[in-house]
């Protein structure tokens, strides 16, 4: 047994930070690699985090036992064998709304299975299997911490480590590095747990961890790395057009527009006819345009060969910029006229002054990201009523709006007209024309009015009532392609799923969380996991929508909880607040969230935008912190209860999906929930107790 001298502290205290650092960083890559490699995983990023979860509590459950830290490396070594197998099969699903064969068209002589279950299942199990180790070292060096009567240092310890995990990735991100580089980062950072292992042990070690890096690298077939996506350009011989893959999948072409000479095949053809269809139908030539999600530049270079005289051209990715400078056959970035702003296009919406007489919504990610089998931490607000509503502000007095889409069934169409009709008072004009990269454009505003058969203004009060009908995807329920507001089938399945195999993985790898029956069970640590992790969805959320979807923004957004949570309880460590204090505190603060309007935030002075953004956020983070630590303090055995936390944690995971059916904002209060019944937990005990 450790004893509890300062030397040893910092020897704990290092390896635990280490350790978090190894664990944080090893999830966002592996969040990355995979969903890059998979396609079908690039739908569900999430299953990472949530099995990170689960192998984590269960090795912290297991502090104490026999070590399994060589079952890191070899867990992590069928990741990525499993992983170069799968992303040459062709999981697809039987639904016309997913257009999952053109996720393959790369490799259309694949193994085909017609089920996109088992990819899914095979990630989380293997990794929840490599975090299991790691979780092991971080429950034992927590204990070492609690016999000294120090936990909340050992659990500063830990969010120090997490922290600089976050941090160094950001950074690994910002420099467009390869997996094969992110990879190294970590194993080389986890030779150190070996090291003091003996010689043997860190030869094993070394030979298993160039091996993977190795085979990374030589599997390596993207050509770029972006914040965002896995990116390839492919140029064809037949073709002057530049096929843009993300995540292997199908994500944009760059198609010959400009100049005819160079339209060789039928499909360059039908795109170079469809996309100036708005120009040609508009009464009046626009003359300042706003294109969002201009990409590679086709809806640029549009617009220039239509006499636009100034063009806003809006593109989150930054490396798709660069390709679509560089490779693009019309070169449309080159033009004077044209002004390139890199972000997402919603903060640009809100952040702008200027008014448009077009605004252009490109096909963005209307047939790789947004999906059907999206997950819920949905990263992208471009097709809500909310977003309409932005883009209308946006628009000079007789200006219209242009929507292109690949509408892949009738809901989709009706939830889309009936969007921008609750928007505009009035149902769009729609073009159907099948165009390889749309199929519809969705014309909105004023600028459309002479297109419209006379005497159908008398029918736009039905098509309002009509439009009702519909769930229209909004800011805090942005579900387009759901066919109505519930979790489909598919997921409810995933989810039972899930539930059965984390139970079976905590009851053969961590018996103990059962043998005492409910006596073992921390339901109070656990809720506090659950609640807490429904309250960071729903607050990352919001704060992207104020400050934008990009990157940055959610590194800095992750990285900024985990500061408040560090210094929170460094605070609670040297000056406790009381319990009741913080948990009326808590309490109040969830409500506020919850009933204040996501728009209160969007100031336009920014310093005060980010003061409000602060409290808005930062309060309930604050006061579920100095609970945990509070409680947490209190435990003989922190390992077990950072275990449960951690078990929560993946309830919690899976409670999001619920927001299919509640919306977003919802979350607040059902983790306000979670957390009465705690407080209620620890009333009753404190009552018996004194009896």
């Amino acid at each position: 047994m450790m004893t509890d001298t300062p030397t040893n502290l910092r020897r704990a205290g290092a390896e635990l930070t280490i350790t978090s650092f190894l664990v944080l960083f090893q999830e966002l890559a592996l969040i990355r690699w995979l969903s890059g490699e998979v396609r079908v995983l690039a739908y569900f990023p999430n299953i990472v985090l949530i099995s990170a979860f689960l192998g984590l509590g269960i090795g912290s459950m297991r502090a104490g036992k026999r070590s399994l830290l060589w079952l890191w490396p070899v867990a992590l070594g069928a990741i990525v064998i499993a992983t170069l197998v799968m992303r040459n099969i062709a999981f697809t699903n039987e639904s016309p709304t997913e257009h999952l064969w053109l996720l393959y068209f790369d490799i259309p002589h694949a193994l085909v299975i017609k089920d996109v279950r088992p990819p899914i299942i095979i990630a989380f199990l293997l990794s929840a299997v490599s975090f299991i180790p790691l979780g092991q070292i971080v429950g034992e060096r927590l204990r070492d911490f609690t016999r000294s009567q120090a936990t909340l240092w050992g659990y500063v310890a830990d969010l120090l480590g997490s922290l600089v995990g976050v941090i160094a990735f950001a950074v690994a991100s910002f420099f467009g590095t390869f997996p094969a580089i992110w990879f190294a980062v970590f194993l080389l950072a986890g030779a150190w747990l070996f090291a003091r292992r003996g010689t043997r042990w860190l030869a094993l070690y070394a030979v298993a961890a160039i091996a993977m890096v190795f085979a990374i690298a030589r599997g390596e077939r993207s050509d770029y790395y972006s914040p965002y996506y896995a990116l390839r350009a492919i140029t064809s011989k037949s073709s002057s057009g530049v096929a843009i893959l993300a995540n292997g999948s199908l994500h944009q072409y760059a198609a010959p527009l400009g100049r005819r000479d160079l339209v060789r095949t039928r499909f360059d053809r039908l795109v170079r006819a469809g996309y100036p269809i708005p120009y040609r139908v508009a009464p009046v030539k626009p003359k300042h345009v706003l294109i969002l999600g201009a990409g590679s530049g086709n809806d640029v270079i549009t617009a220039l060969d239509q006499g636009v005289e100034s063009i806003d051209a809006v593109e989150i990715d930054p490396v798709i910029l660069k390709i679509g400078r560089r490779m693009h056959p019309d070169h449309p970035y080159s033009s004077e006229r044209v002004h390139v702003i890199n972000t997402d296009a919603r903060a640009y919406l809100r952040n702008t002054t200027k008014r448009y007489d077009l605004i252009v919504f490109g096909t963005l990610d209307s047939m790789t990201r947004l999906s059907a089998l999206s997950n819920v931490r949905l990263d992208n607000f471009v097709y809500t009523v909310d977003c309409m509503q932005a883009a209308r502000a946006r628009l000079a007095p007789g200006g219209g709006l242009a929507l292109y889409f690949m509408v892949g069934n009738q809901n989709i169409h009706n939830k889309l007209v009936a969007m921008l009709t609750q928007t505009f008072g009035q149902p769009p004009v729609v073009k159907h024309e099948f165009h390889q990269l749309f199929n519809e454009i969705f014309l909105a505003g004023p600028l459309w009015e002479p297109l419209r058969p006379a005497g159908e203004r008398a029918l736009y009060p039905a098509a309002i009532e009509q439009s009702k009908m519909f769930d229209v995807p909004s800011d805090d329920w942005p579900y387009l392609y759901l066919d109505r507001r519930a979790p489909s089938e598919f997921y409810l399945s995933m989810i039972a799923i899930f539930l059965l195999l984390s139970a079976a993985m905590m009851r053969i790898a961590a018996p103990e969380m059962f043998a005492g029956g409910m006596r073992a069970f921390d339901a109070e640590m656990f809720l506090f996991g659950a609640a807490f992790l429904l309250l960071e969805t729903k607050l990352v959320t919001q704060m992207t929508l104020v400050w934008g979807t990009t990157w940055v923004t959610s590194a800095v957004v992750f990285a900024s909880i985990l500061l408040t949570i560090l210094l929170v309880t460094v605070a609670m460590q040297l000056r406790p607040l009381p319990y009741p204090v913080a948990a009326v505190g808590l309490a109040l603060s969830l409500v506020a969230t919850w009933a204040i309007p996501v728009d209160w935030l969007l100031l336009d002075n920014m310093a005060v935008r980010l003061l409000v953004s602060i409290l808005f956020a930062g309060t309930p983070i604050a006061f579920s912190s100095i609970l945990f630590a509070i409680r947490f303090r209190t435990r003989e055995e922190s390992n077990l209860a950072f275990g449960w936390n951690l078990a929560g944690a993946v309830c919690g995971g899976l409670l999001e999906f619920l927001s299919m059916a509640t919306g977003i904002r919802a979350m607040t209060l059902i983790a306000l929930i979670a957390y009465l019944i705690a407080f209620l937990i620890v009333h009753r005990a404190r009552t018996a107790a004194y009896a």
